[in-house]
């Protein structure tokens, strides 16, 4: 079951029944522009069940993270409330994360000691893809990194996904560079 909740000029969809606890709160979200048999909201700390280790592995390389791994992480990031944002979509008649989203508030001493929001970790269940799920996600990013305060929001991605991003106000800037710890000689 869902209802429908104000937040000011907006409205945001919420399962009835509380969320167990939230990452952050959920009238930070703008209205959501999608199927509403979806819902737009943050990271709860129920969705490990939902499946959010699982969509996140369409991505990339996510271990074998156990439920107390997981909580852990997300706690630490719920009481960081202002530097972590991960934004959700859960199809509720499957019981699922079908997409997920991150945007982090670097706090930095440059442009006044301003913030800069940094976009990771963009993911759609590639079932739902073509539903425009993953303009949502950055759309909500967007609102979150700028209702924060953030002057700017980047983000890398393959070069595959230039299209998209660009579709989404992204343009391309500098270059991006990658140095993993197995591969460094220190």
């Amino acid at each position: 079951q869902v209802s429908t909740q104000s937040t000011g000029t907006s409205f945001v969809k919420t399962p009835s029944s509380e969320m167990a606890h939230p990452l952050f709160p959920p009238s930070f979200l703008k209205a959501s522009e999608i199927d509403p048999a979806f819902i737009v909201r943050p990271l709860s700390s129920d969705d490990y069940k939902k499946g959010h280790c699982e969509i996140l592995g369409q991505l990339t390389e996510v271990g074998q993270v156990s439920y107390e791994q997981w909580l852990e992480r997300f706690e630490y990031m719920r009481t960081h409330n202002d530097s972590y944002f991960v934004v959700v979509i859960e199809d509720p008649k499957r019981n699922k994360i079908i997409a997920s989203g991150t945007v982090m508030v670097e706090r930095k001493f440059i442009r006044n000691c301003g913030l800069c929001g940094h976009i990771e970790d963009i993911v759609v269940d590639k079932t739902y893809r073509g539903k425009n799920l993953g303009k949502e996600i950055i759309d909500q990013l967007k609102h979150v990194g700028f209702l924060q305060g953030c002057y700017k929001i980047i983000l890398d991605c393959s070069e595959d996904n230039v299209p998209f991003y660009n579709k989404c106000q992204f343009y391309k800037k500098e270059v991006q560079m990658v140095l993993y710890k197995h591969q460094a000689k220190l």
